[in-house]
């Protein structure tokens, strides 16, 4: 593994991917979604963190989500099982798959 010399926040990578951020931030909040050290804290103060990709957390997610939208079928079950919040899920599904 290389070593990391930067990382995005999570912010960043939706707007990079035109994706919504709060479903990036509930893919990512299980941290078993991607490898191990894809997913950085990035403490801001002694409570408060964010959350950022190293670019090889960029790929494994661009890749997991190109992956989903195969079909409308496999992104609905990709929602389903790798986003715990239902209003989240109901929003998401609304919108037209890429």
């Amino acid at each position: 593994m290389a070593t990391v010399t930067h990382v995005c926040t999570l912010d960043y990578v939706a707007k990079m991917l035109g994706e919504d951020p709060e479903l990036l931030e509930a893919i990512v909040y299980n941290d078993d979604n991607l490898s191990y050290g894809a997913i950085i804290s990035v403490y801001t103060g002694p409570e408060d963190t964010i959350t950022a990709l190293t670019d090889d957390g960029i790929d494994e997610l661009k890749d997991m989500l190109r992956d989903a939208r195969i079909t409308t079928e496999t992104w609905h079950a990709f929602l389903d099982d790798f986003v715990d919040d239902a209003e989240l899920v109901a929003r998401i599904k609304t919108q037209s798959p890429r």
